[in-house]
């Protein structure tokens, strides 16, 4: 009977994880070109964000963003953070939905506009007008993304593992950039 309860408890506990207690996975290897352009962008913008670099990276990767699209929106949505409430550094949910951390945020809104129905399938113009149906929305964050640096492919998760040489870094090539 009490072996019941127990197992009866444990299916009673959500299923959902939890970000903030999992470090980052630090896949994100220091040679990469990406992570010293993303550093400077939150340091010259004053964000609390800067020590998150690799996270956005990492993320990014993991759902097949472009690494520049969720800084991009954290700048339009909250100067990087800087006027963020309740750690919603995108404006995710119009500003309503509070995280537990920037992490957190930064995991959930990738994961969504990775993964989700309503972003799934669709180019970096389409995913901006779901985001943000403002006319001008899109046209802001893609100025940002431009100002971050080139897009590079992101790099299979075997190759962010191991230890990158200047021969394995030359696997970058840079995406064209969408036709404005």
């Amino acid at each position: 009977m009490r072996q019941l309860l127990i197992c009866a408890g444990l299916l009673g506990l959500p299923a959902v994880p939890s970000f903030t207690q999992q470090p980052s996975q630090q896949s994100v290897h220091k040679s990469d070109p990406r992570l010293p352009l993303l550093q400077a962008f939150f340091r010259d913008a004053h964000s609390p964000l800067h020590a998150l670099a690799p996270d956005f990276l990492e993320a990014a990767d993991h759902h097949s963003l472009d690494w520049r699209l969720l800084p991009s929106i954290s700048m339009v949505e909250t100067g990087c953070g800087r006027t963020a409430v309740g750690k919603n550094i995108f404006g995710w949910d119009s500003g309503r939905k509070q995280f537990a951390s920037f992490r957190d945020a930064i995991q959930l809104v990738a994961s969504r506009l990775g993964n989700s129905k309503l972003y799934r399938g669709k180019d970096l113009v389409q995913i901006l007008a779901t985001y943000n149906p403002r006319p001008d929305y899109a046209g802001l964050v893609r100025s940002v993304m431009k100002q971050l640096g080139p897009s590079y492919q992101a790099m299979p998760r075997f190759l962010t593992e191991a230890s990158l040489s200047p021969v394995s870094s030359s696997l970058y090539r840079a995406r064209p950039e969408l036709p404005q």
